[in-house]
């Protein structure tokens, strides 16, 4: 194997790195957020006493296992669980009083050191901005928590924090003033420990309990939205949005503003503030993710609690809006929630996840997770997770698989994502559509408006398409025949939805009379109360067009980046010097769903499939090999030449286990 020299040899050759601008113009690259492509994990620290000697220990264990650095998150005391931790892992944790103050002195101090280590053997070091999740403090009043129409009494506490028992209030995302309250002491308390190196500050999905989102409320939300839509929505709260798709299509309208003004974009803000990168998940958040995801610095996915493909939409939002990192909250509950088979989990299963989320752009992996053991010990558990650390079933593997995830993402990490088509995302359809049908809701999974279980169309599937939505549309650029937009130039937009913003349509009909290609195969209507009286007129006037057709090849009748009549799941990235890198999923990687049974990634025979590649004029045919549990990396120069870059790595065969339900505790 040698996945070392080939990722050397890559970070040597002609290609350079995708970037965004800082608060200066410059450039920022990958190597700016984190230094190396090896994978991060995530490290629990639960409210016990957290030691200096055992930091060192568990830090050098993870640098010799190779990992690039490693996630604080600050979690409740293990004894808050010792009955589900006895019943499931035969587990006993006895009540602990010794653990460190949550922000005090001593608490600093030994989150400094951690940090101060983890510098001069040289991982990263990222912390979860707050304790556990979602966003929730001690030292808010009750008027700025969660709260919901029609319940003045309402509050979301959150129960596995670090200062448990005592509980926190899970704090309003729609009003700046809660996170502003939330963040000043920890901020106040992080200063020294964000000395060094630049760090992350993490915020995870949005898991807001409630029984819908189309309750989520706060102070004169009704007064605004009579003067943005001009008339009154507390008749349709009371009867329940639901019957009234039209009204809640412009409640989330509203909602978005709300949350993205009085949570995300603070959010970041505060983390420039504080000298860190803004690392955050949008999943589930009840705003057009797509634009959520492009304010961040670090837009970040997750995977297996969430099917890989959604993480298209992520990695689409990076490339419009010049993010250079898409990173993966990886391997989160495998085989189903919580730890199901923990300590148990097979590398070749991994892998076959990890394969899944390269093919749909992820570049930096953040393992799910590591929990704190002292030396010596390898009996502390998360329960919701797939164990990394001493003692488990992947640790003889560790080395190997993690120089796999480096090299790989390392690959991934250089360059612009191809873009060819653009596919309108059908938010507004998922918004209009409401609740999930019963059999893809789960607990914090609700509306059609998460989008996560969408692909883009089939017709598509060889022409490596990215979505786009209507913020991205209203900032493009259409000239010299591409709409250019971040990273991306596009050559056409396709769209199939039932439902699209008036300010979207009349972009597209502008950017159509320009001359930009459109695939329209349907006709929308306007989702919202208010109806504009032109807005079928322009329907009409962009389908008239000469340039729009509902028959895709033509409007775009050039050949497909990749054809073959058993196409695996891939990504493409595009170097200065013209070459393309393309990663092919393993075969088995294709639309992967949650949960996996351990030993699902099993295979026993090699597979050859024949792939036409359509790369800078050059028509290539190859026969391309999967062994079992191989995928490839291809490099093809600006000249057609076609070169096998070594990623080699074979896990150990896993064994095939009975598929269990899923266990719901919470």
């Amino acid at each position: 194997m040698q996945i070392m020299r080939c990722l050397f040899l890559l970070l040597l050759c002609g290609s350079f790195a995708v970037s965004c601008n800082d608060g200066n113009n410059r450039k920022i690259v990958a190597e700016d957020l984190y230094p190396t492509s090896k994978p991060c994990t995530r490290w629990w620290w639960f409210a016990t006493e957290i030691k200096k000697d055992d930091i060192k220990y568990q830090l050098d264990w993870a640098k010799e296992h190779n990992f690039g650095g490693v996630e604080i998150a600050w979690v409740y005391p293990l004894h808050r669980y010792k009955s589900l931790y006895k019943r499931l892992y035969n587990r006993q944790y006895p009540t602990d009083t010794t653990a460190q103050k949550w922000l005090s002195d001593e608490w600093v101090d030994v989150v400094h050191y951690t940090k101060l280590y983890a510098d001069s053997i040289g991982l990263s070091c990222d912390y979860t901005f707050g304790s556990a999740w979602p966003v929730a403090s001690s030292n808010i009043p009750d008027s700025l928590g969660t709260q919901i129409y029609g319940d003045s009494t309402f509050q979301q506490l959150l129960t596995f924090a670090w200062t448990w028992p005592d509980t926190q209030l899970v704090i309003n995302h729609l009003d700046s003033n809660a996170f502003a309250r939330f963040a000043e002491p920890i901020a106040k308390a992080l200063q020294k420990p964000l000395e060094g190196s630049k760090s992350a500050l993490f915020t995870d999905s949005w898991e807001i309990k409630l029984n819908d989102t189309n309750k989520i409320w706060t102070k004169d939300f009704d007064k605004s939205f009579y003067e943005k839509f001009g008339y009154d929505i507390l008749p349709y709260m009371e009867a329940g949005l639901d019957s009234f798709p039209d009204v809640r299509y412009d409640y989330m309208l509203h909602l978005d503003e709300y949350v993205t003004q009085g949570f995300y974009k603070p959010y970041v803000d505060k983390c420039k503030e504080m000298g860190a990168w803004s690392r955050v998940q949008c999943l589930a958040s009840p705003t057009d993710v797509m634009t959520t995801y492009g304010l961040v610095d670090i837009p970040e996915t997750e995977a297996m609690l969430n099917n890989p493909n959604y993480s298209r939409i992520v990695s689409s939002s990076a490339c419009l809006a010049s993010k250079p990192i898409v990173s993966s909250e990886s391997f989160t509950c495998m085989y189903g929630f919580p730890g199901t088979y923990l300590r148990e989990e097979q590398t070749a299963d991994l892998k076959l996840v990890a394969d899944a989320l390269f093919a749909e752009g992820v570049n930096h992996h953040v393992y799910h997770g590591m929990p704190y053991n002292p030396e010596g010990s390898d009996s502390i558990d998360f329960f919701a997770t797939t164990y990394f650390g001493p003692g488990g079933s992947l640790t003889s593997e560790l080395k190997d698989f993690n120089a796999y995830i480096e090299s790989v993402s390392g690959i991934m990490r250089q360059g612009k994502s191809y873009t060819d088509v653009a596919v309108y995302v059908p938010y507004e359809d998922g918004v209009m559509k409401g609740a999930y049908p019963p059999e893809r809701r789960r607990v914090w999974v609700w509306g059609e408006y998460e989008l996560r279980y969408i692909f883009p169309p089939k017709e598509l599937e060889g022409y490596h398409p990215l979505w786009i939505n209507r913020h991205f549309l209203e900032n493009a650029e259409y000239k010299d025949a591409q709409l250019h937009i971040g990273d991306a130039t596009f050559s056409s937009l396709y769209i199939d939805v039932d439902y699209m913003d008036l300010r979207a349509l009349k972009r597209i009909y502008e950017l159509a009379q320009e001359g930009l290609p459109v695939c329209l195969k349907s006709t929308p209507s306007q989702p919202g109360k208010s109806k504009a009286e032109d807005f079928q007129s322009i329907v009409e006037n962009l389908r008239a067009l000469e340039n729009v057709s509902d028959r895709f090849d033509e409007v775009h009748p050039t050949k497909p980046l990749v054809t073959g009549s058993q196409l695996p799941n891939y990504w493409c990235k595009v170097y200065e010097d013209g070459s393309h890198i393309i990663f092919l999923a393993q075969l088995a990687a294709k639309e992967l769903k949650y949960p996996l049974y351990s030993g699902q990634a099993y295979s026993d025979e090699t597979e050859v499939i024949k792939l036409e590649f359509n790369v800078n004029g050059h028509n290539i045919i190859a026969d391309i090999e999967f062994k079992p549990y191989q995928s490839i990396a291809l490099k093809i120069d600006s000249k057609g030449g076609i070169e096998y870059l070594d990623i080699e790595y074979r896990p150990n065969g896993p064994v095939v286990k009975p598929k269990e339900e899923q266990r719901m505790y919470f």
